[in-house]
């Protein structure tokens, strides 16, 4: 197997190091911390395809660099579902999410402020990479909760199954490796 997968995304090239699971699976990773170009270029485009909305939702911490390139751009406000509880974070709510990334149950808690930002309003959800897409159902289960309204899920790219799914805007696809 190769160690990196070639990729164009939002017109960017880009070596993506492939990197092994478990003995059955290798996954391609897409890594957007510290490369300006690609998080300015995809927002862009992301944006270009989402429907209208209030306030941009993403769990801590690859979906950032994202969400607020995207919140610049648009000019509308971000939130960030934390992986710990802060002490600035008045009455945490506790939401628990897998993830094949991370492989252990992550928990994502929001403060009142925030929960009171997503709260009647327009939110869509961003993240770098759809791929169980079990980080989108705590997200999911966060504007419910808020009382919110889901208007769009969307990522720069869509991994294995998830790319087959109709409910999420994304870029493009991303393989996954079977060893």
């Amino acid at each position: 197997m190769k160690d990196t997968y070639e990729m164009t995304i939002a017109g960017l090239k880009r070596e993506l190091p492939v990197f092994k699971v478990n003995d059955k699976l290798s996954i391609a990773a897409f890594i957007m911390f510290g490369d300006t170009e690609i998080t300015v270029a995809c927002a862009e485009e992301l944006l270009k395809k989402c429907p209208d909305f209030d306030v941009l939702l993403t769990a801590e911490a690859k979906g950032i660099p994202l969400c607020y390139e995207m919140a610049r751009q648009s000019k509308k406000p971000y939130v960030v579902a934390r992986k710990g509880v802060k002490v600035y974070m008045t009455d945490p709510v506790k939401f628990q999410l897998n993830s094949i990334t991370t492989q252990n149950t992550q928990t994502l808690y929001l403060g009142q402020e925030d929960i009171s930002l997503l709260k009647d309003k327009r939110v869509l959800i961003v993240d770098d990479v759809i791929s169980t897409g079990e980080s989108l159902m705590a997200l999911e289960e966060i504007v419910k909760s808020s009382k919110g309204n889901l208007v769009c899920q969307a990522a720069v790219l869509a991994e294995g199954d998830a790319a087959e799914r109709d409910d999420i805007i994304f870029l493009e696809k991303l393989p996954l490796f079977f060893n």
